[in-house]
């Protein structure tokens, strides 16, 4: 199934089901609780990011290019760090690139996004993929120089920002994408391929992260895990290509869509 979270013309919150024709009915019931599809056509006033994250957790140097193309070793065990729900951005709406602590180093991060969807303690490996409600696509926005230089030696200042973490279009249940690991994905910057790859060249599978993020640790439902990008982001790139005002960013993964975010500069205070 593919879930879309919207908002109906009265301003109120829903969730939709997307047919194969591209239609969307609403559904009844809990998303976390086998929810139902109706007959009754949705209403899509504006498009929300499919979940509403209990939790953020991102993974870094996650594939083995990309940890190549940023000069580290392979890490021991997963890179972990946390993003704020102010952080989620719904699909077509911007990027902001900050100005009030500036940043001239915003990347982009085409990410596959899991959802858990039960609650879950120290899972085995084996059992981690049932406790998947689904995925989504996501987008790991990163001020490099708040990342490296003036972030303390931690990533949360460069991946906490407003807007950094795009998500959508869609939710896809669990049951259509069995192994996550073998996914083709993408960034489209103003409509050239930056990166595109596959979730093959993990060097921590799905399974893995589950296990590892669920050791001594409660994920709740909604817990939404980032699990880390591929080569070609825009600092790996000679001369670096850093988002600007005015470019359009798109996240593709196979079975599950598109997420295209515009990027412009963060508002002065009080516009």
């Amino acid at each position: 199934m593919k879930i879309v979270r919207y908002q109906n013309p009265s301003g109120s919150i829903e969730f939709g089901a997307i047919d194969s024709t591209g239609k969307v009915f609403k559904l009844r019931g809990d998303i976390y609780n086998a929810p139902e599809i109706t007959t009754e056509a949705a209403v899509v006033s504006k498009l929300l990011a499919p979940i509403a994250p209990t939790t953020i957790l991102g993974i870094g140097l996650n594939y083995r290019k990309h940890a190549a193309e940023s000069g580290a070793k392979v890490p021991e065990y997963p890179v972990l760090f946390v993003k704020g729900l102010n952080a989620l951005q719904h699909p077509n709406d911007p990027i902001e690139i900050p100005t009030f602590l500036k940043s001239d180093e915003v990347d982009y991060e085409c990410e596959l996004a899991v959802v858990i969807g039960k609650r879950c303690k120290n899972v085995s490996r084996n059992d981690a993929l049932k406790y998947v409600l689904g995925y989504t696509c996501g987008n790991d926005v990163s001020a490099r120089d708040w990342q490296k230089q003036k972030g303390g030696s931690q990533w949360c200042r460069g991946k906490f920002f407003d807007t950094f973490a795009p998500m959508g279009p869609c939710l896809v249940t669990a049951d259509e994408i069995p192994n996550p690991n073998c996914l083709q994905i993408k960034t489209i910057l103003n409509g050239v391929a930056v990166q595109d790859w596959n979730t093959n060249d993990m060097i921590f599978d799905v399974p893995t992260l589950i296990e590892f993020l669920s050791g001594s640790t409660t994920l709740l439902p909604g817990t939404v895990i980032l699990t880390g990008t591929p080569h070609g982001v825009g600092m790996g790139k000679t001369p670096p290509t850093y988002l600007k005002a005015g470019d359009v960013v798109t996240i593709e993964i196979e079975k599950i869509g598109q997420l295209t975010n515009p990027v412009k500069l963060e508002p002065a205070a009080g516009s």
